[in-house]
């Protein structure tokens, strides 16, 4: 039996990671740094969303901090930024991935395989994140929408 780290995306996730990539493209996403957790499940999904978003793929960051992290652990990572980097995406997993959204959106009450949140703040530095209020939160879920055409 493989660990937990070490398993592999499923075939649902390799149908709804490039649907999810399009749709971040479709909103002219353009990340300046994407995070992952080292589990492979995650680098994957990390790397087929970057690509739909002309991100190289070599430019990914792996942090061992991301695997199995809690909201706090998210927090301390992210407050640790450059503060020149402006969008940032971490790829990691719930419950920590769901307990940070839920603290910056009480409307985010679950959150599914392969979802999206993008909060944005009006802050200057990353190390004030703890305290910042979102100006705005954007919650997409592969079965939010319907199907689009392959792509």
């Amino acid at each position: 039996m493989l660990a937990d780290k070490d398993r592999p995306l499923k075939d649902r996730g390799m149908r709804d990671a490039p649907k999810m990539g399009r749709r971040l493209a479709k909103r002219d996403l353009h990340p300046d740094l994407i995070l992952s957790s080292p589990a492979r499940r995650a680098l994957a999904t990390a790397e087929i969303i970057a690509k739909k978003l002309d991100y190289p793929e070599s430019k990914i960051v792996v942090r061992d901090r991301l695997y199995e992290a809690e909201a706090d652990d998210l927090l301390d990572v992210v407050s640790e930024l450059d503060d020149g980097l402006h969008t940032v995406m971490l790829f990691g997993h719930n419950p920590g991935l769901f307990e940070l959204a839920h603290r910056f959106s009480s409307e985010i009450t679950r959150l599914p395989t392969c979802a999206v949140v993008e909060i944005t703040f009006p802050m200057k530095s990353w190390s004030d994140l703890d305290a910042a209020k979102p100006t705005k939160v954007e919650f997409d879920y592969p079965k939010k929408q319907k199907d689009e055409a392959p792509g």
